[in-house]
């Protein structure tokens, strides 16, 4: 088993580095592999591995014992999203390519095949036909087709702007394929039963969420739910049973999302009751049984080893690989049609992601790699789960990472808000703020309110709010800190992404009183200009009612309206090629503040899109932050 990534290894032995010193590159290096998988006979073993700003899928065959790299990219032309295996001779490869028109940037998704033997060249999967559509996004696979191993179905917008036909595709041609299921008004997405009939299509007209049903009976179409987006609850079909009468949905349980079966031929669509948990949303996908095809599980975040099986085999067969590697996070994340070879993804706060083969017939489980080889455990310091209260008495939870033992704190902490805003943090491990601890900081990180996972009522906190409570939840939180920890509450920092860095700016234009400075990573300084870009996709009315479309409201939450306020340092970090916030957000909040005579800085990164996936920028925006807390927290 120690041969399976021995040209892996030689490749990255360049890059090695000292973990006991943990330089910014032991934080700053992509994770060296990830995205492990099995091919469905378990015969070979994929992954996605990192080196020096590239990216390649290598395929391991146990049987040549030969590794072949049959991806690669620079990170520049395209990058690897996802991939799947087809068949056993087959991968699939979603690829993401960056695009600009008329002033506009965007992401275009095909999808690619490549044989697992190295055989041949990457392939476009399917290509429009003359006179059809070139649609933005031709990933979209519905069904595998697992028992015809050379179709798979796929939805395809070829005829109609945004509406997806359902495509039988041949996976030897480009061009054959078979029209299954043709466009609905308004519906944007197909989802198939486990006997892989279309059966539920998922349609937004503008504001308005609704769901129809295929009835096997009639052999019509029927709405079976419709709500306003943010009006009201959300209601997701997640999947259906082996029986095809069964749908398994999330909807809500006493303010808490839940999961629920339905009979879809009752026509009351009356909700059972799956599983809840009184304290969380359960926010994850169902798990499949790749020997039954039906539902063993589901996915959810606040569980041991972030699942809760239904199935009594499946739960004791998640024991007995806790019993075999304690205080873990224990994630099955692989496995091979007949389920005995699988591949175990297992990490805790304080220790970066290894994977596992393992073998159920011969009972072995043996070490494949480590994600982040350069951060040893003993390093790594415990990320715990906190709560606090706000000022008008809402109970907010947060995770707090202290300094690393061994490393000189230096009695000063940072508030790291996430984007989103409707997201949440989770514990387990976490190199970004792992990586201000190594440096000697307590960090914070609030799920403050209008973040998902505690309830509707609480993620609806966000609607039209923002720079309001939830802004003041972030105050709350480092005056809490300061209080139970170690930290001079004269040496507090904010510091976030997207939303996180909106927040970071909006804490510098109100809360100087709390924060010595401030830190921008992508984030968004102008409303109004979010909802006038809007006005070109669309998402346009979601987004009026999500942010609000009142302009006096909209300039009195955009920071760059403020800058004359601002009187602490500021960071500004931005990439030039980000396609979800705009770089033209922090060139003006720049540009305002340096002709105040502010004191900020500005970065922006060559090619550097919204989630620091090129490998220099990661470096450089670690270095940057590192040298300016330095500077303004010491």
């Amino acid at each position: 088993m120690s041969r399976i990534f021995i040209a892996l290894l030689l490749i990255l032995s360049s890059a090695a580095v000292h973990a006991e010193q943990l330089p910014v590159e032991a934080f700053g290096l992509l994770p060296q592999s990830e995205q492990v998988k099995l091919s469905p006979d378990g015969d070979k073993l994929s992954f996605i591995i990192h080196n020096q700003g590239n990216t390649y899928i290598g395929v391991k065959d146990f049987k040549a014992d030969a590794t072949k790299y049959v991806v690669s990219t620079d990170n520049q032309e395209f990058k690897i999203g996802w991939y799947r295996w087809a068949n056993n001779e087959l991968l699939l490869v979603s690829a993401d390519y960056p695009v600009k028109q008329r002033g506009i940037k965007y992401t275009e998704t095909r999808l690619l095949k490549v044989h697992a033997d190295g055989s041949g060249k990457l392939k476009t999967v399917m290509k429009p036909k003359k006179r059809e559509l070139n649609p933005q996004f031709q990933n979209g696979i519905i069904d595998l087709l697992p028992d015809e191993p050379d179709y798979i179905l796929m939805g395809l917008a070829l005829k109609v702007a945004n509406r997806p036909d359902v495509y039988k595709i041949n996976l030897n041609s480009e061009r054959k394929r078979k029209l299954l299921q043709r466009s609905r008004s308004d519906i944007h997405s197909w989802l198939t039963d486990q006997q892989h009939r279309v059966r539920l299509g998922y349609g937004r007209d503008e504001t308005k969420i609704f769901y129809r049903l295929y009835d096997l009976a009639t052999d019509e179409w029927r709405n079976i739910w419709e709500y306003e987006i943010f009006d009201a609850p959300d209601i997701t079909p997640l999947g259906f049973g082996l029986n095809p009468s069964e749908l398994y949905i999330r909807a809500i349980h006493n303010d808490r999302y839940a999961i629920f079966k339905v009979d879809v031929t009752d026509k009351k669509l009356t909700k059972t009751l799956v599983y809840a948990d009184e304290h969380y949303d359960i926010e994850g996908s169902l798990i499949y049984s790749r020997k039954t095809k039906d539902v063993i599980g589901v996915y959810h975040g606040e569980a041991n080893n972030a699942k809760v099986y239904f199935d009594p085999a499946y739960e004791r067969f998640q024991k007995s690989l806790n019993k075999a590697i304690p205080d873990a996070y224990n994630n099955i994340v692989s496995v091979s049609d007949d389920e005995n070879m699988y591949v175990l993804y297992t990490s805790n706060p304080q220790t970066p992601g290894a994977y596992y083969l393992g073998d159920r017939k011969a009972k072995t489980l043996e070490f494949i790699i480590d994600e982040y080889p350069f951060l040893l455990q003993k390093n790594l310091s415990d990320k715990r789960k906190v709560s606090y209260q706000a000022r008008d008495g809402l109970s907010i939870e947060a995770y707090v990472t202290p300094p690393y033992e061994g490393v000189e704190s230096k009695k000063a902490a940072l508030v790291i808000p996430h984007g989103g805003p409707m997201v949440r943090n989770y514990g387990g491990f976490d190199w970004f703020s792992q990586f201000f601890a190594s440096r000697g900081y307590t960090v914070i990180e609030p799920n403050f309110r209008g973040s998902s996972g505690y309830g509707f009522e609480f993620e609806m906190a966000s609607i039209q709010k923002w720079g309001g409570a939830m802004q003041d939840d972030l105050a709350d939180a480092a005056k809490w800190l300061t209080k139970n920890y170690p930290v001079d509450k004269n040496k507090v920092c904010i510091l976030g992404a997207s939303y996180g860095g909106y927040a970071a700016m909006m804490a510098a234009v109100k809360q100087q009183d709390v924060f010595r400075c401030a830190a921008s990573f992508a984030g968004v300084s102008d409303l109004e200009y979010i909802v006038r870009k809007a006005k070109r996709f669309t998402n346009y009315k979601v987004v009026k009612k999500q942010i609000g479309d009142d302009s006096d409201m909209l300039e009195q939450k955009s920071p760059v309206n403020f800058a004359k306020e601002i009187n602490i340092p500021l960071l500004l970090i931005h990439g030039d090629k980000d396609r979800v916030v705009d770089v033209y957000h922090s060139r003006e909040m720049f540009e305002e503040l340096e002709d105040l005579g502010k004191v900020v800085e500005y970065i922006e990164l060559e090619n550097g899109n919204h989630y620091l996936e090129i490998e220099k920028n990661r470096l450089k925006t670690l270095n940057a932050f590192d040298k300016f807390l330095t500077q303004h927290l010491n």
